[in-house]
C-alpha cells in the first residue's frame, strides 16, 4: 500500500438530520385537526402540547404560526390560537378556487398530452375506485365503512393532485392541495358514500381520465366541472345537516315536558 492510499480517508458522511422539534409538533396538531380530533373552535393550549411532546414552548409557538399561515388555525383576540371553524360560505369560495385551479389544469395537461406513466396511475386509481365499490356491494351494506371511506377519500385525493401535478406547475399543485385539504377537513363529512353515489363518482373519474387522456380539452374541461359542482352540492348538504344538529342539541330543556321527552 502507498502512503498516499494510507493516507486517504474515506469522505464522511453525515447522518439524516432528526425531525425538529417544530416539524414534529406541526405534524401532531396537523393529525389531530385532520383527523377531526380537535373540532373547530377547539383552542389549542401550547403548554399542553409541549409537555405532551416534550419540548419548550418555543417551537409549539413556531408550528402553530405555520399552521395559522396554512389556515388550520386562526389566531384569537387573547393571542391563543384556535381550531378554524369554516362557514357555508368559506366552503363555497374555496370550492370556487378549487374549481377554478382544476379545470385549469386539465385543460394544460389536455394540450400538452397526458404522461403514459400518468395515465397509467391513474388507471390504478380507478381500479382501486373500482375495488372499494365491489366491496361494498358484496357486503350488503348501504355505506362505506369509516375506514372504507378513508380509503375513498384517500384515493380521490390522489387522483385530483396527479390531474394538477400532470401539468407540472408546482405552485399550482400546493395551492389547489391545500384549498382541498381545509375543504376536506372542515367539511363535516358524517357518513360513508352511498352506493348510489360512488357509482356517480367512479363515472365522472373515468370519463374525465378518458377525456384528458384523448386530448379533448373541452370535454375533460367540462366533466370535470360537473364533477367538483357534485362534490360541493355534497358538502354543503352535510354541512347543513350538521349545523341543524349542533342548533337542536343547543336548544334549552323545556321543564314542562315529562320526562322521557325532555332533551338529555
Amino acid at each position: 500500500m502507498t502512503k498516499s492510499a494510507a493516507r486517504k480517508k474515506p469522505a464522511l458522511t453525515l447522518p439524516p438530520p432528526a425531525e425538529s422539534a417544530r416539524s414534529r409538533i406541526y405534524n401532531y396538531i396537523h393529525d389531530l385537526v385532520t383527523s377531526g380530533a380537535l373540532p373547530g373552535g377547539h383552542v389549542i393550549s401550547e403548554l399542553q402540547v409541549s409537555r405532551i411532546l416534550g419540548t419548550s414552548r418555543s417551537p409549539v409557538r413556531e408550528a402553530v404560526a405555520n399552521l395559522i399561515a396554512d389556515g388550520l388555525l386562526k389566531q384569537a383576540p387573547n393571542r391563543s390560537a384556535v381550531v378554524v371553524d369554516l362557514t357555508r360560505e368559506d366552503i363555497v369560495d374555496l370550492y370556487e378556487v378549487r374549481e377554478a385551479l382544476e379545470v385549469y389544469a386539465v385543460r394544460k395537461v389536455s394540450q400538452r398530452g397526458l404522461h403514459p406513466e400518468n395515465h397509467k396511475q391513474l388507471l390504478d386509481y380507478l381500479d382501486s375506485f373500482q375495488l372499494i365499490l365491489r366491496s361494498l356491494k358484496a357486503s350488503g351494506k348501504r355505506l362505506l365503512s369509516e375506514e372504507q371511506m378513508a380509503e375513498f377519500s384517500s384515493l380521490d385525493m390522489k387522483l385530483h393532485a396527479l390531474l394538477v401535478l400532470s401539468t407540472q406547475n408546482v405552485r399550482m399543485q400546493k395551492v389547489v392541495s391545500d384549498t382541498r385539504v381545509l375543504v376536506r377537513v372542515f367539511a363535516m363529512r358524517r357518513n360513508g358514500h352511498e352506493i348510489s353515489m360512488l357509482e356517480k363518482i367512479h363515472r365522472q373519474h373515468v370519463a374525465i381520465v378518458q377525456a384528458v387522456a384523448k386530448g379533448r380539452v373541452e370535454e375533460a374541461a367540462t366533466l370535470l366541472s360537473e364533477h367538483i359542482q357534485t362534490s360541493l352540492k355534497e358538502r354543503l348538504e352535510e354541512f347543513d345537516l350538521w349545523k341543524r344538529d349542533n342548533a337542536m342539541r343547543d336548544q334549552p330543556i323545556d321543564a314542562s315536558l315529562p320526562g322521557r321527552l325532555r332533551k338529555r
